[in-house]
């Protein structure tokens, strides 16, 4: 769940949130198109990664 106010509509929460600023929401993208299909970590390393980073943000996991 966003922290921010999303506004209401169809789809998923974070489906909205990128819509909110598409700018954003492609820069997005393009971050994950490089984690997941450009990157050499395995998809250990790259789990590891985002367990620590959603600790960091005060996610739980």
């Amino acid at each position: 769940m966003a922290r921010i106010d999303v506004p209401d509509g169809p789809g998923l929460e974070r489906e909205r949130v990128w819509a909110h600023s598409i700018t954003f929401g492609l820069a997005a993208k393009a971050v994950s198109d490089v984690v997941y299909e450009q990157a050499s970590f395995s998809s250990r390393e790259r789990e590891v990664a985002r367990m620590r980073i959603a600790q960091i943000n005060d996610c739980h996991i």
